[in-house]
């Protein structure tokens, strides 16, 4: 039997690996590897072959509704009239509204995708009995591995 499991680059991996050493898995029967990590950030707009499922048009398209009717309305007593003061309010609010998601995705999310989540660092692979599969899964997870994976031969 197999198990994979992965780690935060912590001392906890150590700890759990010398642990398995104590319980009766032979060293040579453990195996890590470490992972490489994402370097690059995130794409900001998407391409015809993927998508995150943020839309940057969305804020932009609810403000030029409103702002045009609120500046047609008005248009009626400038000198313009009505219609283009409503294109000038759409496109004017169109505007602020792809500003305001550009600077929700750039400031905020990229600050909160920073902070939160695990990242898997180690791959630890074990290879023991299936008598010692049970006891070798509990003993990764109070070492704290993010996840496990049972493969049985």
């Amino acid at each position: 039997m197999q198990l994979f499991s992965t780690f935060e680059h912590t001392i906890h991996i150590e700890m759990a690996i010398a642990t398995l050493e104590k319980k009766g898995i032979k060293k040579d029967a453990i195996f890590v590897i470490p992972l490489d990590n994402r370097q690059e950030d995130r794409k900001l707009f998407d391409s015809q072959h993927r998508s995150d499922g943020t839309s940057f048009v969305d804020i932009g398209m609810a403000l030029a509704t409103a702002c045009s009717v609120v500046t047609a309305s008005i248009g009626f007593n400038l000198y313009l009239g009505p219609i283009y003061w409503g294109l000038i309010g759409a496109f004017g609010g169109f505007v602020i509204g792809f500003a305001i998601r550009l600077l929700t995705e750039f400031v905020l999310k990229k600050r909160r995708r920073r902070l939160k989540g695990y990242h898997s660092e180690m791959i630890l692979i074990i290879d023991c009995e299936e008598s010692q599969g049970e006891m070798v899964e509990n003993l990764l997870f109070e070492h704290f591995a993010l996840g496990v994976a049972k493969l049985i031969q």
